[in-house]
Parts: C-alpha cells; sequence; structure tokens
C-alpha cells in the first residue's frame, strides 16, 4: 500500500506521456549523485520523473518493473510497467478509480492488483488528516487479475472490505494477502484462482504488506501490535473508518502456513516495506528509526532471525519499498532524491553490491 496520495484518471494519460518521453533516453541521463556512506549501491539511475511513483516489483525473469504511479496534477494512482532502463512504460489499469500493490505471476503471463474501479470510476475521498497522519484501507478494495498487457480484466475477492496488499509466492501456488473479511486487517493466503482462503494471523493490530521468501517457506510483514488501552482505542476507532496510524509497525517473519510469527524489529518505529534478499537470509526494509522527528525514512538490511543489522541509504527525505531483483544483481526503490518538485517521489535502480 502507498501511501501517498494521488491524481485522476483524466490527468493519468498526460502523466503516461510525460513517464514515456523521460524514460526513453534514461540510458543517456547521468549516474545519480549517492552519500558515500552508500556502499550497496553502485550506478543509481532514475527511472521515473515527476509526480508520485512506488511499490516498482519486478517480473520473475527479472526483465519488467510494475509499478503505480501518480502525476502532479490530479487524480488517482494506477498501474504501470516499464523496462528496466524506464523505457516501454504502459499504463495497465483501466484509468478509474484508485489502485495499489501490483505483482507479476511467476510465469509473467498475468498481473494483479488492487482497484476500488469496480465499486465507484471516481477516485476515493482522502483520509481525514485532523486525526493525524493515517493511511486508508478503503473497503471497495478488491483485488483483480488480468493478462500482462492488462485486457481480460477479472474480479479475484468479492467480500466486503478491504482486500489488497496480495503477491505471489514464488512457484505460483498460492497468493498472500492482507484483508478486512473478519473484522480485522489480517493476513490470508488463497489459491491463484481465489478459492481455499486461509487466514495466517488474527492478533489485534495491522499486519500487511507480505511476501513470501524465495523458497517459499516463509512470509515476512509489517505489523501494528496495539498493547494499551490508548493503543488500542486509537486503532480501533480508526478501522471504523478505515484508516490505520502506522507511526508504529515492526517487521515480522513467520512460516507460510502462519506458524511461528516472530518479530525481528523492536525500535517502536514506523517500519515497514520489507522484502526478502535472493538468498532467503536477509530482509531489506524501510524505518524511520534514526530520525527522531520521524520524517527521515531510509532502507536497512538484517538477518532474517532479527540480528545484524545494518543501514543501506544515508539521503535526507524518503527511500523506501525495497525490491531485489530476482538473481540479486539489482536494487529498485522509491525515494525523494533527486526530485524535480517538492512532493515527487520516483523509483530508482542501482546495481547491488554485496
Amino acid at each position: 500500500m502507498f501511501s501517498l496520495m494521488k491524481r485522476g484518471a483524466s490527468a493519468t494519460v498526460t502523466g503516461l506521456l510525460v513517464l514515456a518521453t523521460a524514460g526513453a533516453d534514461i540510458v543517456d541521463r547521468p549516474e545519480v549523485q549517492q552519500a558515500a556512506q552508500e556502499v550497496h549501491l553502485r550506478n543509481i539511475r532514475q527511472l521515473t520523473f515527476e509526480g508520485e511513483n512506488a511499490e516498482a516489483y519486478f517480473s520473475f525473469d527479472g526483465t519488467k518493473l510494475i509499478f503505480q504511479s501518480t502525476p502532479r496534477d490530479g487524480g488517482c494512482d494506477q498501474i504501470y510497467t516499464m523496462s528496466l532502463d524506464g523505457s516501454d512504460v504502459e499504463m495497465l489499469s483501466t484509468g478509474q478509480g484508485r489502485t495499489t500493490c501490483s505483482y507479476y505471476y511467476p510465469a509473467g503471463d498475468r498481473i494483479l492488483y488492487s482497484s476500488t474501479h469496480h465499486f465507484d470510476e471516481a477516485c476515493p475521498a482522502v483520509p481525514d488528516f485532523s486525526r493525524g497522519y493515517v493511511w486508508a484501507v478503503y473497503p471497495s478494495f478488491d483485488i483483480f487479475v488480468a493478462d500482462a498487457d492488462g485486457s481480460n480484466l477479472q474480479q479475484l475477492t468479492n467480500s466486503f472490505g478491504y482486500d489488497a496488499e496480495a503477491t505471489f509466492s514464488p512457484v505460483g501456488d498460492r497468493i498472500v494477502f492482507t484483508s478486512m473479511r473478519d473484522g480485522e486487517l489480517d493476513i490470508y493466503s488463497m489459491r491463484p484462482d481465489g478459492s481455499d482462503v486461509l487466514r495466517l494471523t488474527d492478533t489485534m493490530g495491522y499486519d500487511g504488506g507480505p511476501f513470501y521468501s524465495p523458497d517459499g517457506s516463509k512470509i515476512v510483514y509489517r505489523a501494528s501490535r496495539p498493547t494499551t488501552r490508548e493503543e488500542i482505542e486509537d486503532y480501533t476507532s480508526l478501522l471504523v473508518d478505515g484508516l490505520i496510524r502506522p507511526s508504529e509497525l515492526e517487521i515480522f517473519v513467520m512460516n507460510a502456513d502462519g506458524s511461528n510469527q516472530t518479530e525481528i524489529t523492536h525500535n517502536g518505529t514506523a517500519n515497514f516495506g520489507p522484502y526478502w534478499h535472493p538468498s532467503g537470509e536477509k530482509i531489506i526494509f524501510a524505518s524511520n528509526m534514526d530520525d527522531p522527528s520521524g520524517r527521515d525514512f531510509d532502507l536497512y538490511m538484517i538477518n532474517e532471525d532479527g540480528t545484524e543489522q545494518e543501514r543501506i541509504t544515508f539521503t535526507d527525505g524518503f527511500d523506501g519499498f525495497p525490491v531485489f531483483s530476482p538473481d540479486g544483481r539489482y536494487l529498485v526503490w522509491g525515494s525523494n532524491r533527486n526530485q524535480a518538485q517538492e512532493g515527487d517521489t520516483n523509483v530508482f535502480i542501482a546495481e547491488w553490491v554485496e
């Protein structure tokens, strides 16, 4: 779930053209400057150049990226695909409603994403920030599947309540996702046709952003765990209005069947966007743990048992949604660095240095 607010279908076509034009000559663009401490990143390149772009995920063969984007001039975010050099940008979603959380099928012939377009073609209302910084978990979100070019769109979930944040197991036998179908924001898995739905988490709090390990045996995810009376009241009152407060999220790992749920971070800040290193031994994630103001997010790496944490990025602003290519050669992530206009978040790619 990408928390930055998006803009409209009528403006999406304009944004697409801008992105396509910018991406076409990406190979001629200079390398993006980086902090000297960013020793695991080499040859950083910017793939998008305006608006809010994030949650870019590799196809399983490592040749394409699927991501969500919102141009500057209004409307809701939509789903796009592009080549690894930022070229060949195409919009795959309908251009209606709000979309999020796209992912490729392992075979590469289909995609999945969540959308509200079937409920209302217009964008859903933005969250009420008078209650602080919150994320919207729209009950109109359902999970859809389509061919790799966006055609043949089919609805996969139809229960009332938020269904999103869906990703595939590496062998393609299960989809893991977050749902509010039982009144809480928990993690579930299902077969690719939407059958055999299994609930994997059932502890009070938001459980989301799940990803299977490279061998499919484990799942990493983010979770909030309200414990005090005040925290529980805040969580439940926001949830009634389709909102969550992401200020305290920890990273968890569990077995693919939901057993052995283990918290691997313990810093009391906003840790999110965890993703497996291709070795299956480490996890990369975003956090604001080193900024007392809570506004500066960077990337961190940690062993899957919670040991040997290492900071990866050292730039001001936002670095988040890190994703490794299947072969581990590249890291893709969203960042405010090198922004042309305040508020821009763009997709970057770098060679990964072990």
